[in-house]
């Protein structure tokens, strides 16, 4: 078995019996999703946001795109509703795409869905796109990022762009309880293991019994580095002070989703980088 084969099971496991926690939930609300098909999730609304500058029109319509780390399928729906085309999705869990499969028949969607690593998606997906995205919770799950960043330049046309928005490392260094450091910022210290049922959504979480989860820290040098080595020009580098979940006690709802309150020191909650496969 490779170095972290074991590590990547234990996670497999955990996400498997989280989707169907997640599919039932309040927070994602599959059932008002379908039954709206004008609806675009926040995630997306706020992914779109940082995309838009740097897409033709500054839209996704008309342009093949790839989903990576896409668990139910939710938010690759609304990349569909925005008229991306010959849209494709990839996750590790078998099951969140069992989910997925079920939504994207019932919306009419058309999705691909394809399970894999997103460190060799490149090797399971058989095509090249015009923009690749990913968000919300993703790279904190790939224990190293140099095959990430080789993968999506070789799933990305000449001139296709790629976005990336997820939790700030800075989040992760504090436990998500600010305002102490209690882990790592920078990357490279290994794993982090812990033993918890919790999820982040709503829902009773009894059906989770693979509870060990692996986590890997990624400081913001390593994401762009990766994605420089791999022969990606960075075209945007944000910082933003909202993020999609109420990660800890305190935040409080904002359009964008989740914001610390006035007077609390400003530290980023969430990151952003766009960047593209030169022609």
């Amino acid at each position: 078995m490779g170095e972290h084969d074991e590590a990547i099971a234990a996670n497999r496991a955990n996400w498997d019996q989280r989707a169907d926690v997640h599919a039932r939930s309040r927070m994602y609300d599959v059932e008002g999703l379908l039954a709206d098909p004008a609806r675009i999730s926040e995630v997306v609304r706020n992914d779109l946001a940082v995309l838009a500058p740097h897409v033709s029109g500054g839209t996704v319509a008309g342009k093949s795109l790839l989903h990576l780390q896409c668990h139910i399928g939710s938010d690759t729906i609304c990349w569909a509703r925005l008229g991306a085309v010959d849209v494709h999705g990839l996750d590790l869990s078998p099951n969140s795409l069992a989910h997925a499969r079920r939504l994207s028949e019932a919306d009419g969607a058309g999705l691909t869905l394809v399970e894999g690593d997103a460190r060799r998606a490149s090797e399971v997906v058989d095509r090249r796109f015009e923009v690749i995205v990913t968000s919300a919770g993703t790279i904190v799950w790939l224990p190293e990022l140099r095959s990430w960043a080789r993968s999506i330049r070789d799933l990305l046309e000449p001139g296709g762009v790629f976005m990336i928005r997820d939790d700030h490392p800075i989040l992760g260094a504090m436990g998500f309880r600010p305002w102490q450091v209690t882990e790592d910022y920078l990357s490279g210290g290994g794993a982090n293991v812990y033993d918890e049922a919790a999820t982040y959504t709503d829902g009773s979480v009894d059906g989770i019994t693979h509870t060990v989860n692996h986590e890997w820290r990624h400081d913001l040098a390593e994401v762009t580095g990766a994605l420089l080595s791999a022969g990606l020009v960075i075209e945007a580098l944000g910082e933003h002070p909202f993020m999609d979940w109420p990660a800890f006690d305190g935040l409080v709802a904002c359009p964008e989703g989740w914001r610390l309150p006035d007077g609390a020191p400003r530290i980023p909650l969430n990151f952003s980088v766009v960047a593209r496969r030169p022609h």
